[in-house]
């Protein structure tokens, strides 16, 4: 039977606590052996609350080893069979965002990027199918700041996150219904670049295809995505990134 972290009726605590025990098992599984404080530090955790999070990955069957004194830490054992991981769409999402939101940019010894390292060492633990999605909206994030996502609750359920993502990550053209600020519906025909997490919202940044110019959509606000037919070259996007753009865009909306 698949380790399962959380369920599918599980409240908002419990989600938060689903992502941090996947980030300690990220965390083990990125480097040997971590010292007790330095990996209740990077998760942002008491010492106690660190050992109860261990507690629940042994139960799930995780040889996580304590090493007690001076020295001692925790570590993951070596060559051992790891069960998979029965994530449902919200932890897979929750897992991504806690990956890119806590470890932007971020390095753990050797230099190379720990979300992409993670990533690679947790996908072949996921169910084939997920793991697809989990990449195509890992792919489609452009990470930003700590003080911006990190701790979020963002406005979007899982399963339309991973739905645009993979849209991102195909470069296919999508039509979608969408309600602008004052609850007007429209409709929309995009080419969907990338998401971003600011706050409490995700956007979507795309070339909005009737008006001939960059837009940026909140995903809350979108109705499922339809392809449209066709895939399309990808544009430069304004500004240094798409996180970027969609900071100027709101600034702008604020302005008026």
């Amino acid at each position: 039977m698949a380790a399962t972290v959380g369920g599918p009726d599980h409240n908002p605590d419990m989600t938060q606590t689903s992502a941090r025990v996947l980030r300690l098992l990220s965390l083990l599984q990125v480097r040997r052996q971590w010292p007790g404080p330095d990996l209740a530090d990077r998760l942002g955790v008491s010492a106690r609350t660190l050992r109860r999070d261990v507690e629940r990955l042994r139960d799930l069957g995780y040889p996580v080893h304590a090493r007690p004194g001076t020295g001692g830490g925790y570590e993951l054992a070596a060559g051992a069979a790891l069960p998979p991981l029965g994530l449902d769409e919200e932890e897979a999402v929750a897992l991504i965002v806690g990956l890119l939101a806590a470890l932007p940019g971020g390095t753990v010894g050797g230099g190379t990027d720990v979300s992409s390292r993670v990533l690679a060492k947790l996908l072949p633990a996921l169910p084939q199918p997920l793991a697809r999605q989990v990449q195509a909206l890992a792919a489609a994030i452009t990470p930003v700041s700590r003080e911006a996502g990190a701790g979020a609750r963002p406005h979007a359920d899982a399963a339309a996150l991973l739905a645009v993502a993979q849209t991102c990550q195909e470069r296919a053209r999508i039509t979608f219904g969408y309600t602008v600020a004052g609850g007007v519906p429209t409709q929309r025909h995009a080419e969907p670049h990338g998401l971003v997490l600011l706050g409490q919202c995700w956007y979507l940044v795309a070339w909005d295809l009737d008006r001939q110019d960059w837009r940026s959509f909140r995903v809350d606000r979108m109705r499922p995505p339809q392809r449209a037919g066709g895939h399309f070259a990808p544009r430069p996007v304004p500004g240094p990134d798409a996180a970027a753009f969609v900071r100027v865009s709101i600034d702008a909306l604020l302005a008026r």
